[in-house]
């Protein structure tokens, strides 16, 4: 099984799509690591030589930043827009959309289920 940065690839995928389960490779850094590999996309992770593995894991490590670090850089710069108070930060505080979306309707996936508000009667 190969291991890259801390993240057991999965044995039966293409390498080309096994790449992208580390947290900051995508499709197209999966394919540019690949080139300057030369490896082929096409190879599944189980077919692939100790050599390839040693080869990954040494242009991952060098050229990109992945993981914990990258949660870490992420997490630091979302933290920075909390702390000084701008519109974006404040966004993340009240977990409402960042990027401008509308939040009439939609945005469930950022402020969580409907939470239907009745109306109180009052007795005549």
């Amino acid at each position: 099984m190969a291991r890259i940065s801390g993240i057991d690839l999965p044995r039966d995928k293409r390498i080309e799509a096994a790449l992208t389960y580390i947290y900051g490779i995508g499709p197209a850094s999966a394919q540019r690591i690949l080139e300057m590999a030369g490896i082929s996309p096409e190879l599944r992770v189980r077919e692939m030589s100790e050599a390839d593995t040693a080869r990954l894991r040494e242009i991952v490590e060098r050229d990109f930043r992945v993981e914990g670090d990258l949660r870490r850089e992420v997490n630091g710069s979302i933290k920075r827009l909390v702390e000084i108070g701008s519109y974006r930060g404040v966004r993340h505080r009240r977990g409402l959309p960042v990027r401008g979306q509308r939040t009439k309707t939609n945005a469930r996936t950022r402020k969580g289920p409907r939470k239907t508000v009745g109306v109180k009667r009052s007795k005549k």
